[in-house]
C-alpha cells in the first residue's frame, strides 16, 4: 500500500463538531414545519368542503397525523444532530434528521461568509450563517445560531479567512 504523500498542511478530519446550535432553533423549526403542514391541511379541507370521497378523508387524517408527529418529533432530533464548529484551519458543520450531511471546509477554500435573518428567525432572536466555498457540494449553513454569536461568528471566519493566504478556488 502507498501511503497518500501530504503537502505539509494541517491534516483535517471529519469528526463531530462541538457546539449545538442555539435552543430556540427548535421552536423556529416547529414553527416552519406547523406553517408548511397547516398549507398542505388547509389544501385538503378545501377540497373536502366540496368533495367528500372516503378516500379523500383517509389521506387528510394520514396528513394530519404525519403534520402532528413532524411538528412534535423532528425538530428536538434535528437540535441533536445539527452541530457546528470553527477552528483555526476549518469549518465543521453536521446536519440532517434522515439522511446525515457532515462537511468541513478548510478556511482557505472559504469565499463568502454571509448571514441571513427570514422573519420567523428574526421574532425569535435567530440568524443563519451561509459559508459559501468552490466546493460543487454547496455551501455550509449553520441554521439556529443566536443572532449575537451570528455576527461574532462571521467577524471571527472573515478575519480568519483574511489572513489565510490562498485565492479560495
Amino acid at each position: 500500500m502507498t501511503p497518500v504523500p501530504t503537502s505539509g498542511a494541517p491534516r483535517l478530519r471529519l469528526r463531530a463538531p462541538a457546539h449545538h446550535v442555539d435552543p430556540r432553533a427548535v421552536t423556529w423549526w416547529r414553527l416552519q414545519n406547523a406553517l408548511s403542514w397547516g398549507a398542505v391541511l388547509l389544501a385538503v379541507g378545501v377540497v373536502l368542503v366540496f368533495w367528500r370521497p372516503g378516500w379523500l378523508v383517509a389521506v387528510g387524517i394520514a396528513v394530519a397525523v404525519l403534520a402532528v408527529a413532524d411538528v412534535v418529533v423532528t425538530p428536538p432530533i434535528r437540535y441533536a444532530r445539527h452541530r457546528w464548529e470553527t477552528t483555526g484551519v476549518a469549518v465543521y458543520v453536521r446536519e440532517g434528521v434522515f439522511v446525515e450531511d457532515w462537511r468541513v471546509a478548510p478556511l482557505s477554500r472559504v469565499q463568502t461568509v454571509d448571514t441571513r435573518r427570514g422573519p420567523l428567525q428574526q421574532w425569535l432572536g435567530l440568524s443563519t450563517v451561509t459559508v459559501t466555498t468552490a466546493s460543487t457540494a454547496g455551501a455550509l449553513k449553520i441554521r439556529g445560531l443566536d443572532r449575537d454569536a451570528a455576527v461574532e461568528l462571521v467577524e471571527r471566519l472573515t478575519a480568519a479567512t483574511e489572513a489565510t493566504p490562498g485565492d479560495a478556488t
